[in-house]
């Protein structure tokens, strides 16, 4: 895909789109601990400057699941909605299809559009909740 679009693969691009495949779901900062074990001189605004050529071409994309780094994942991979577990940090995936009827009441009742994909939901995961962990 970079080279139809003019643009090199080169190693440093490779390395990164690998980690994120490999890592799931990776802040910037986790992409850049797993690219420096191959290349120690990749620095983290190259991870940045990648990640973002990488979503312009479709190829990731990037959630907010804390107010820290966006958390990034292949784009190739099915839509999901985020349950993240404010004790634990725990990060479990849910379909699309259990928003629908959100998404759509709110289509319907004020034309807006929700980018599921995008979605992250807080809470406390089954194992803490059971665990009794405080929230």
């Amino acid at each position: 895909m970079l080279r139809s679009r003019g643009l090199r693969l080169t190693a440093q691009r490779q390395l990164v789109l690998r980690a994120v495949l490999e890592l799931g779901h990776a802040t910037p900062e986790q992409v850049h601990t797993a690219v420096r074990e191959v290349a120690a001189g990749v620095n983290i605004t190259t991870i940045y400057r990648t990640l973002e050529l990488l979503e312009r071409l479709g190829l990731v994309t990037h959630t907010h699941l804390s107010h820290g780094s966006p958390t990034y994942h292949a784009a190739g991979e099915h839509q999901h909605v985020h349950l993240v577990c404010r004790d634990c940090g725990a990060i479990d995936e849910i379909s699309p299809e259990m928003l629908r009827p959100l998404a759509d009441q709110l289509a319907g009742q004020r034309g807006f559009q929700v980018d599921i994909g995008h979605v992250a939901l807080f809470g406390v995961c089954g194992r803490c909740a059971q665990d009794g962990e405080p929230t």
